[in-house]
């Protein structure tokens, strides 16, 4: 049997509890438009090369970190009211 529980405050609640609501957040990067200049890089294979070598040696959690990261929250009633009022706390 799955217990429910409010992320927020800890208050237990059932699975068709209507009280129960569910919070999403999405962090992801805001990448605009990039334009590339060919003549600003010498030496287009080598540049490709040394970013695969550093995201090859970089943390995976930390390149996702700053890529994109999704989270999914139980909230009771009072906190969802707190969360709409503050969203950012």
């Amino acid at each position: 049997m799955i217990r429910y529980e409010c992320d927020k405050c800890g208050r237990p609640m059932g699975a068709n509890d209507l009280q129960r609501y569910i919070v999403k957040l999405e962090v992801y990067a805001a990448a605009g438009h990039v334009e590339l200049d060919p003549e600003s890089i010498a030496d287009p294979q080598a540049e490709l090369s040394a970013i695969l070598d550093e995201l090859a040696a970089a943390d995976p959690d930390e390149v996702e970190d700053q890529t994109y990261r999704a989270f999914r929250f139980d909230v009771c009633d009072t906190c969802r009211r707190r969360l709409l009022a503050r969203p950012l706390g």
